[in-house]
């Protein structure tokens, strides 16, 4: 709306400015008969008034309507990342969608507000003045348009030209900042490989194609004004010409040429204008499509297939069944990560899930938590199919620690209650010690209400990993997902984590993937993986009498005692 009425003004501006050629042709006849000039000036000073006005008030409200659209096309995107499947988006570089969601919305606003306004604008402007000056003198006006008409063809060309120039240098753009991201977020391996210089030379090239490409879309822009320029002057120059000759042999009024030429000193801005943004709207449109590209990112099915998404039943004796599940990252397109995997976890307890690096644990858990669907089988959670719960439902019953540490900006308390910000102070001190933090926590200077920086800096590896748990124990699921969660514990907090794990075993089950064996010998079950099957299951001491694959793991951790 406040674009259409921005516009709306601003055309009633280009009419004021329209009017003033035709005040100042008044002006000039009332001259030359001698008349009384105070009418005409007093007109040309009110239409120079409204234009001014109409003007200021219409770059206002489309200088608003664009800051709306861009905080409206931001929001829907970040939307639609955050409900994105995973497996989507993943497979786009962090910083090409940053510089998407930065960078090409800013340019979208400057497409859809700015660079169209001014076109509807300045092309109202640039039309009423050639009906104008056809009403004055059809001739002039002919020969006019047709030094313009070559001066367009010549726009447009290098608009179609700037449109793709422009659509490379997003792309360039795009690419240097997924790399520099890429780069930064791995400093400390960077410098401890002495790789500082490569990066820098790496980067440099990326950053020189961006440049090649941005200069060749200023070069264009560059040559936009000129090429209507050119148009515009012949005409004035033509036209200065042959209306002369018509005055002084009386075929023509002075003040008719007067306001003929005034008309083409008038267009000579909007046209310009009309050009330049319509260059500047080529390049908004390969924002828009960068954006639209990011926008159709496949989503979450967040409804269930069948029934309301209830919650599973508490009273059922099995948390999780997978049923001969298939599962492959990219369809048929790859070998499968998981081949017939059937197993169930008892809703009490602590199940515990090895294997070999790739056999495919953290699939499991990512098949659990709903971020991918299986290609075949089935899986339930409380004897209920996954495809029967939204994932709203599913994921309120399933605590899950990453094996990568996920730490986010703010308070240590807004990093505990984030998956459960209702918890009270009670809730918050008794997760604190299950997950052993709260004499850590007790000794910052501001307790829980202590910031810690960007990547839990200002904590240690094994106090942000606690700190992980203990959001998911305050979440008090039904299923608790552990992957690698003891990996940054020292011994006596993974001593005391084991016990607490115990404990909690008897509410709810835990499921942990676990490549230190030493933190589930006490396990209830233990799930061998290997190649995406299941191999074996059993407890520790079963598991050494009848597997030759995790007797082979447990003698490899325990230096050829198994049996610890």
């Amino acid at each position: 709306m406040l674009l259409v009425t921005g516009t709306a003004l601003g055309v009633a501006g280009a009419a004021a400015g329209l009017a003033q050629p035709y005040a100042i042709g008044r002006l000039v006849r009332a001259a030359g008969l001698d008349e009384a000039l105070a009418a005409p000036v007093v007109l040309l000073c009110l239409l120079f008034l409204a234009d001014a006005i109409l003007t200021s008030l219409q770059a206002y409200l489309v200088g608003r309507a664009g800051e709306g659209i861009v905080r409206d096309v931001r929001g829907m995107l970040a939307g639609r990342l955050l409900r994105a499947r995973l497996g989507a988006f993943t497979a786009r570089p962090l910083g090409d969608i940053q510089t998407r969601m930065v960078t090409d919305t800013s340019l979208v606003r400057i497409a859809l507000s700015q660079s169209l306004a001014q076109l509807v604008i300045n092309g109202f402007m640039v039309v009423g003045g050639v009906l104008l000056m056809f009403l004055i003198d059809i001739w002039l006006m002919l020969i006019t348009l047709g030094c313009l008409t070559a001066a367009s063809c010549a726009a447009l060309l290098i608009a179609r030209r700037l449109r793709l120039a422009a659509l490379q240098n997003r792309e360039d753009t795009g690419r240097f900042g997924s790399d520099l991201q890429s780069v930064l977020s791995a400093l400390p391996t960077v410098k401890a490989s002495r790789a500082e210089r490569r990066e820098e030379e790496r980067l440099s090239a990326l950053a020189d194609q961006a440049r090649a490409s941005g200069v060749r879309v200023g070069a264009l822009n560059a040559l936009m004004a000129p090429a209507v320029n050119v148009g515009l002057q012949a005409s004035l120059a033509i036209t200065v010409a042959i209306g002369m000759t018509r005055v002084a042999d009386g075929s023509m009024p002075l003040a008719d040429l007067t306001a003929f030429v005034m008309y083409l000193f008038y267009m000579v801005s909007p046209l310009v204008v009309v050009f330049v943004s319509f260059g500047q709207f080529q390049q908004g449109r390969a924002a828009v499509q960068r954006v639209d590209e990011l926008a159709g990112i496949p989503q979450e099915d967040s409804g269930a297939a069948q029934g309301a998404g209830a919650a599973p039943g508490p009273e059922h004796d099995v948390a999780i069944r997978f049923r001969d599940v298939y599962f492959s990252y990219d369809g048929a397109h790859s070998p499968p990560v998981l081949s017939a995997v059937s197993f169930a976890v008892p809703a009490r307890g602590l199940t515990a899930i090895v294997g070999p690096s790739g056999a495919g644990k953290s699939t499991v858990f990512h098949l659990v938590e709903g971020f991918y669907q299986p290609t075949r089988g089935h899986i339930q959670l409380g004897g209920q199919d996954l495809e029967a719960l939204t994932l709203d439902t599913l994921r309120a019953h399933i605590g899950y620690v990453q094996q990568d540490i996920t730490t986010m900006r703010g308070t240590i308390r807004e990093n505990l209650v984030y998956a459960r910000p209702e918890a009270d102070g009670r809730q918050i001190e008794e997760a604190l010690r299950m997950a052993q933090l709260r004499e850590v926590v007790a000794k910052l200077p501001e307790g829980v209400d202590t910031r810690v920086g960007e990547m839990g800096a200002g904590l240690s590896g094994g106090e942000r990993q606690r700190l992980s748990i203990a959001r998911a124990l305050l979440q008090r699921p039904s299923v608790l997902l552990l992957d690698e969660a003891t990996s940054q514990l020292d011994a006596k907090s993974e001593s005391a984590l084991r016990r607490v794990l115990h404990d909690l075993a008897r509410e709810c089950a835990i499921v942990a993937i676990a490549h230190r064996l030493s933190t589930v010998v006490d396990a209830d079950q233990i799930i061998v993986l290997s190649h995406g099957r299941v191999q074996a299951t059993g407890t520790h001491h079963e598991l050494l009498g009848s597997d030759t694959l995790y007797r082979e793991l447990a003698g490899t951790q325990f230096g050829g005692h198994p049996n610890r």
